[in-house]
């Protein structure tokens, strides 16, 4: 086989295969999430904007306390077990194993790691809300915690980029690099607790799912376009991982994503982003998640400064099914929206090369 017909089977085969792996093994996360009760024990009385109204305990009363977390791990436990069964399997020095490997340094190992950090703190933020500790308007780990440890992670990023991948630049499709120097330090951090804030969106069943797995495939045709194959497999096992959490996450939704799914994927698709040198085109991209998290903004912001609310509660979505949207209709809606933004991106990105 030629090395485009290898490289096609390594991205688009090596997420088939996640997806199969992840639906295969669903059943046995399942069972233990249900066994050892790994829900809110209460139901959330405040929005993220901090509104304490009827209207958004209303919303969540239902199933928040009948339906676990954690289901996020389903994700990144897919893609290590991937990631790591190629590597060594590679170095039995088979050839087409060699080929599969898509563990490299200069391309995978910081999303990895940025991933796989994100997860970490999100689980253990995830156990906090389910055993009802914490205070955080959405339960669990406080949020300037929570803030503080991406901010870390963010801030280890972009030393990396800027001191070993000597990155001072950002790309402007049609119109070339801007050269930033030390403010692409900031800038980078800046990026990543922007994406950070989009991690709202995870708040009706199938919303974040469907939505990530568009993002997270616009930049795999991204990097496969820019032979970044290693990355773009990458992105693709995790589209694959996140079509096998969907498959239970649909209403009426088996598991939620939690923490542990979210922060891990905004984080790590910060990275993949900069890596792409695509940066420029992920808000148009990341739509959804950027509507989402401006709500929220906007909706803190008037409360504060003029004392009434924009939205009757955010983040948007539940702004809609406070309206009267059923959650399906709020999904469906946010899948195209997600869909259509993320292949003009992609477009914009290849094209503007």
């Amino acid at each position: 086989m030629t090395n485009s017909v290898l490289n096609v089977l390594k991205v688009f085969g090596l997420s088939g295969i996640a997806f199969v792996v992840g639906v295969s093994v669903t059943p046995i996360l399942t069972h233990y999430l249900y066994k050892y009760k790994l829900w809110r024990k209460e139901v959330r009385q405040l929005a993220p904007d901090g509104a304490g109204t009827p209207i958004f305990a209303k919303l969540h009363a239902d199933r928040e306390t009948k339906v676990p977390r954690m289901g996020g791990i389903l994700i990144w436990g897919v893609l290590l077990l991937l990631i790591y069964l190629f590597y060594f399997l590679s170095l039995a020095g088979w050839p087409i194993f060699v080929k599969l490997n898509f563990l490299s340094r200069s391309q995978t190992w910081l999303p990895l790691f940025t991933l796989v950090a994100a997860s970490i703190l999100g689980i253990v933020d995830d156990l906090w809300q389910t055993l009802g500790k914490g205070n955080y308007l959405a339960g669990g780990m406080r949020f300037s915690w929570r803030f503080s440890l991406i901010l870390v992670i963010a801030i280890i990023g972009a030393l990396w980029f800027y001191f070993p991948l000597e990155k001072h630049d950002i790309y402007i499709p049609f119109f070339g690099n801007i050269f930033l120097g030390w403010l692409f330090i900031p800038f980078f951090i800046l990026v990543m607790m922007a994406t950070f804030s989009g991690s709202v969106i995870d708040g009706i069943d199938g919303l974040s799912g469907g939505v990530m797995a568009a993002i997270f495939g616009a930049y795999a045709g991204i990097a496969f376009f820019q032979n970044q194959i290693d990355l773009a497999t990458f992105s693709a096992v995790l589209v694959g991982a996140i079509a096998a959490f969907l498959w239970f996450n649909i209403p009426p939704a088996r598991f939620y994503m939690g923490e542990t799914g979210i922060l891990g994927l905004t984080t790590s698709l910060t990275v993949i982003a900069f890596l792409t040198d695509a940066v420029s085109v992920l808000p148009l991209i990341a739509l959804p998640l950027v509507l989402d998290s401006a709500s929220v903004i906007i909706q803190l912001t008037s409360k504060k400064f003029f004392g009434r609310k924009v939205f009757l509660v955010s983040p948007l979505h539940h702004h809609f099914e406070a309206q009267g949207w059923p959650s399906y209709k709020v999904t469906m809606r946010a899948w195209i929206l997600a869909s259509v933004s993320a292949m003009v991106g992609m477009v914009i990105a290849i094209l503007g090369r």
